[in-house]
């Protein structure tokens, strides 16, 4: 017997929580001023119940080719890498609507 979801009553290999998750949340990618004058992309809104962002953190700076880290609910990367991480986001299953770059 299958293992049913406790959220939305589905079995487990057809639950659609993390969907619906991912298309509920705003997303905001926008590049500030760090020290000394370095760019820093900074991710924010993604809600780390659910998602893992880590992981998220990790993949983006391999993509990006860069350094960067996950604390307090964002994710922080070393310079402007905008585009990228928006069509990464996509990739991912976030809804194109539901980022904003500035």
């Amino acid at each position: 017997m299958q293992e049913i979801c406790k959220v939305c009553g589905l079995p487990k290999d057809l639950c659609i929580c993390g969907e619906i998750s991912k298309e509920q949340q705003r997303i905001v990618v926008k590049l500030e001023r760090r020290r000394y004058g370095k760019p820093a992309t900074i991710i924010e809104g993604i809600n780390d119940k659910n998602i893992d962002l880590r992981k998220i953190a990790q993949d983006l700076k391999t993509v990006c080719a860069c350094g960067g880290t996950a604390k307090n609910n964002k994710v922080i990367l070393q310079g402007d890498h905008r585009d990228k991480v928006k069509r990464y986001l996509v990739k991912m299953g976030f809804p194109e609507a539901n980022i904003e770059v500035e």
